[in-house]
């Protein structure tokens, strides 16, 4: 496993072209190797992969806009070819059933579509979960749902430590229930008052997470810090 960081804990230094550029080069002085690509002002998939090879980094995982996503699906798939990055991944959806366009039913009508054509397009599709998955729909747990209704060689996902535990998960527990599909994980912990903590400072059981996510198949552990 590769520890990785998510650029969405940057994203406020990764709004203009040329602080992404600077910011790129400051991570990989720290000396990460692997990078998530989330939040940052828009750049041309070229760009992206000259300061990625310019700094020795790998993207290995996006965030994509959902009108990017589900109308420009293609052209995504082109512009992770072009960065060299295999995971294509959705960052945030509600599951808000009083809301028709962020319900269950509308993810199931839009979603699976699009990870079979970046499927056939030769990369993967990452789902990112935060603590609305833990809802139950229908008596069941969202995640697990969407782990059942989705096969694994479409869909996988990013498991996010943090956020399973604020759903009242067991984030090694739940390592263990989506192994297999798992390539990446966001780091973060978790302390009183539901707060994030630094990796380690919080309540999280690490040494467990580390065992079931290296048993699990995880390739990338990207560090992440949301505030």
């Amino acid at each position: 496993m590769q520890i990785g960081a998510q650029f969405y804990t940057v994203r406020n230094q990764c709004q203009t072209l040329d602080d992404f550029a600077l910011t790129l080069r400051k991570v990989a002085d720290i000396g990460y190797k692997t990078v998530q690509i989330s939040g940052t002002c828009p750049y041309e998939a070229q760009w992206l992969r000259e300061q990625l090879d310019k700094n020795g980094l790998q993207c290995v995982l996006t965030h994509i806009p959902v009108p990017r996503l589900v109308g420009e699906t293609a052209q995504v798939i082109a512009d992770h070819h072009v960065f060299g990055c295999e995971n294509i991944g959705l960052g945030w959806y509600a599951f808000n059933e009083e809301k028709e366009e962020e319900s269950y039913a509308h993810f199931m009508a839009t979603f699976p579509k699009v990870a079979q054509d970046i499927r056939a397009g030769g990369r993967y599709f990452m789902y990112h979960n935060h603590d609305q998955e833990f809802k139950r729909h229908e008596g069941r747990v969202i995640l697990e749902r969407l782990a059942e209704a989705i096969p694994a060689e479409d869909m996988g996902f990013t498991l996010d430590t943090f956020w399973v535990q604020a759903g009242g998960g067991d984030p090694a527990q739940w390592l263990e229930k989506l192994s297999g599909r798992i390539p990446c994980i966001h780091l973060k912990d978790y302390a009183y008052g539901r707060k994030m903590a630094v990796v380690g400072e919080g309540n999280i059981n690490f040494d467990r997470v580390f065992e079931k996510a290296e048993a699990s198949g995880v390739k990338y552990m990207l560090v992440e810090q949301d505030d």
